[in-house]
């Protein structure tokens, strides 16, 4: 398999506000929320990070996307550091979180066209991708509709096709199907596999057993920042099911009081 993304001791601290201090039930001041966590994804995979809320995945989505920069550690995209390159990285990847917010008086049309414009895609390659994105998701119809008046599954689906517009080979999602109805939510599991029979490497945060058990090759769970366990589901599940194994790695790490 090529590798294609290498994950080296990343390590991530925040500052605690004394609100957030009372949430997490702490005095310390500072919180890790990656502590040296490693890992590789190879070409044509989907790599899933499993883990509950709080555990560290979309802070480390974050420093791959390089939005945030590691405390420590590095990771190697396509021969590009986070870290030391990251323009390049940014060419290589698309990023969709769903707290990514589009802005509402514009159109698809508008921001397809906008964004395209900024990774410097060719006009003539826009209006083709445009057109057959648009197309497979049924953004066609509200092309000239405004972002304020679409659903909001048309707008995750628009925001899956906006971080697309430069056809990246790494492409980073954080939870995918989070807060979408059933139908969006499997147009957009459907075209993730259909991006990874392209070759596109694909990795995602999830907290959804059963989302990690159809669409992954690979999974790594992790637990208070550190991973804990990675490898296929045959490897990591050991003859039980990914939710029965990851509950008991889960109290193993917490020492059976959870």
């Amino acid at each position: 398999m090529e590798e294609i993304l290498r994950a080296e001791g990343l390590c991530k601290t925040f500052t605690l506000s004394r609100k957030q201090q009372k949430i997490e039930r702490t005095a310390e001041k500072r919180k890790t929320a990656v502590d040296h966590l490693s890992f590789s994804a190879y070409k044509g995979e989907i790599f899933g990070l499993l883990g509950p809320n709080g555990a560290g995945k979309t802070t480390t989505l974050r420093m791959l996307s390089t939005l945030i920069r590691p405390d420590e550690g590095d990771a190697i995209l396509d021969g590009c550091s986070v870290v030391n390159q990251s323009e390049e990285v940014r060419s290589k990847i698309g990023f969709l979180t769903s707290e990514l917010k589009l802005e509402d008086f514009f159109t698809p049309n508008y921001l397809f066209d906008f964004f395209s414009h900024l990774h410097g895609v060719e006009e003539t390659t826009t209006r083709e991708r445009k057109e057959r994105m648009f197309s497979r998701f049924g953004i066609d119809k509200f092309a000239e509709v405004k972002v304020a008046n679409l659903s909001t599954g048309m707008k995750q689906k628009l925001s899956l096709v906006i971080s697309l517009v430069h056809d990246p080979e790494i492409i980073i999602f954080d939870e995918p199907t989070n807060g979408l109805d059933v139908l969006t939510a499997r147009t957009v599991t459907d075209y993730l596999q259909e991006l990874r029979d392209e070759g596109k490497t694909i990795i995602l945060s999830t907290h959804i057993f059963s989302l990690v058990e159809r669409l992954c090759d690979r999974v790594g769970i992790i637990i208070d920042g550190r991973m804990i366990v990675c490898g296929t589901l045959d490897e990591v599940c050991n003859g039980m099911s990914l939710e029965d194994r990851f509950f008991e790695i889960y109290k193993e790490q917490k020492g059976g009081d959870e």
